[in-house]
């Protein structure tokens, strides 16, 4: 899942590999779930968990590029 930016489309899926009706299938159903919602909408989040647990019931690896470090508290060192 790449988050392409703040104009609408927001979102694309890139497949690697695998069964190109099950990917596509699931592409349908992720979209439906993304189509206008940036990552910072709270809405977001809710529909990000369904799509991973859609992910995990269909046995597809799911990473998320939301454009910025998962890790953006900082954690450097003295």
């Amino acid at each position: 899942m790449v988050y392409l930016g703040p104009v609408a489309p927001h979102w694309e899926i890139e497949s690697e590999f695998g069964d190109r009706s099950v990917i596509e299938e699931f592409r349908q159903r992720a979209l439906a779930r993304l189509v206008l919602l940036p990552p910072h909408d709270p809405q977001f989040r809710r529909n990000r968990e369904r799509i991973v647990r859609d992910a995990e019931r269909e046995n597809i690896i799911l990473e998320w590029d939301l454009g910025v470090p998962e890790d953006e508290g900082g954690g450097s060192s003295v």
